[in-house]
């Protein structure tokens, strides 16, 4: 896996300081960063978000998922418990990139699910490559986590890796009428693991 290190710097952030660490992926040509905050590297089990790039959400303020709520609230857990990391992964739309993002969003306008926009697309429901996180957790030191995440996959992903993944904490947050349906496929059709609105069946 052609992931390499580049270059670490400080971040400041309205949740507090924290640093950011640039991987360079050679295959797909994309970056990916890691936030870092505190002594991670002698944590004895660190507090870990596995992130995946959302434009629309994480800096568009969509409300068509939770996307931006789930990284904000893992800044702020983060911040709060002193250190922890959050791998920023730049695979938008769960792999399929921003344009195929717009059109599968142009399919659900017209009543399909997330699913099968993409499926329609022809893509799978999830593309996502979480085999690069290897190199970038090597790089850190980091072998043993507490994963703030609702993804039995990426659980499995990181075990699969090597990562001794300690405890999963549930991650449900930015729940709101637009994305109720987005959250209700999730659980139902990709095996997240969500509590609230068990019942929802409707939603933008």
């Amino acid at each position: 896996m052609a992931v390499t290190y580049v270059e670490s710097s400080k971040l400041p952030t309205a949740m507090g300081m924290f640093e950011m660490h640039g991987f360079a992926d050679d295959d797909s040509d994309k970056e990916h960063v890691v936030l870092t905050m505190g002594d991670y590297r002698h944590a004895d089990v660190l507090l870990v978000r596995i992130h995946s790039e959302c434009l629309t959400g994480d800096a568009l303020f969509s409300l068509r998922c939770d996307c931006g709520a789930q990284l904000q609230a893992a800044m702020h857990r983060i911040a709060v418990e002193g250190r922890g990391a959050i791998f920023y992964l730049r695979q938008e739309g769960r792999g399929i990139g921003l344009l195929n993002k717009i059109r599968a969003y142009r399919l659900q306008d017209k009543g399909a699910d997330t699913v099968e926009a993409n499926e329609q697309l022809g893509f799978g429901a999830d593309m996502r490559d979480y085999s690069i996180l290897k190199p970038m957790f090597a790089q850190l030191g980091i072998s043993k986590v507490k994963l703030l995440t609702n993804n039995p996959r990426k659980v499995k992903a990181l075990v699969d890796l090597g990562i001794d993944v300690v405890e999963r904490i549930a991650h449900e947050t930015g729940r709101n009428p637009h994305n109720a349906h987005y959250l209700a496929t999730k659980k139902g059709k990709l095996g997240h693991l969500l509590v609230e609105g068990d019942d929802d069946a409707a939603g933008a």
